[in-house]
């Protein structure tokens, strides 16, 4: 890690549930801060002999919600600036050096960064949206200026300050093929459909019916999926899927007992 004593500190922030295949070269991409704080939730593989070996702290535990287990991190760092990173994503040089350069004379808040996402080796641009991906997120903040919603999926974020923007991309591996990509849309309308039992406003049949129409044409039109060929068509369609699959689910599909 590189120390910066005479500027702002920086603590880099990873959370992981299982990824002992993606955070060795993750952490080595966020080795420019001053301090590396690891959550890991649930983890059963390698990821803790991992982590231990670059982490200046690590916290663990369990979280079913996406919430808490952002906020336990995020009380775990020490720095003036937090910058948060996903496993699958890597946190190339020149925007390593841009953060460096931003915080050392910004004014406390956020900084949304843009995002370079990969299906398997193809960087894919144009398409993505909340319920598919991003093309880019508040990622750089100071402490109590980004509270995370209690939404299981997707989780709303609460910003204070002025929004502002770095230039540079972090590189997300999103997918690593199109039946990866598959698998992560059931995951996360299983998900969504959890979070509206839990809202107890599931919707109707006939809103989220227009709606595949309605988020087809976003991703693909209005986004410029079109411009993916293939890879446009199918965020389209994922897009489109999203709601329809969350509402039937939560309508259809009985719900886990939660023990209570």
């Amino acid at each position: 890690m590189t120390s910066s004593s005479n500027g702002p500190k920086l603590s880099a922030l990873v959370v992981a549930h299982n990824e002992e295949a993606e955070l060795p070269d993750c952490l080595a991409s966020v080795r420019f801060a001053d301090e590396v704080v690891v959550v890991l939730d649930k983890c059963t593989d390698g990821s803790k002999a991992i982590a231990t070996a670059v982490a200046d702290r690590i916290v663990e535990g369990s979280w079913d919600i996406e919430g808490p287990r952002r906020h336990a991190g995020i009380d775990a760092c020490t720095g003036d600036w937090i910058f948060e990173v996903d496993a699958d994503e890597r946190v190339p040089e020149a925007l390593a050096a841009e953060i460096r350069e931003t915080i050392a004379t910004a004014a406390p808040g956020y900084f949304v960064v843009p995002f370079d996402n990969y299906i398997g080796k193809r960087l894919v641009r144009y398409g993505w949206g909340a319920y598919i991906g991003v093309s880019a997120a508040p990622r750089l903040f100071t402490p109590g200026a980004k509270t995370w919603g209690p939404q299981r999926i997707h989780p709303k974020v609460q910003l204070e300050g002025p929004k502002r923007f770095l230039e540079n991309a972090i590189t997300h591996y999103v997918d690593r093929d199109i039946s990866d990509a598959i698998q992560r849309l059931d995951r996360y309308t299983s998900a969504r459909a959890a979070d509206l039992r839990a809202a107890g406003d599931i919707g109707s049949y006939r809103e989220n019916v227009r709606r595949i129409f309605s988020r087809f044409w976003k991703s693909y039109v209005a986004r410029k999926g079109y411009k993916e060929g293939p890879y446009g068509l199918m965020l389209g369609i994922f897009a489109g899927l999203y709601p329809i699959l969350s509402y039937l689910k939560a309508r259809l599909d009985e719900p886990e007992d939660d023990g209570t």
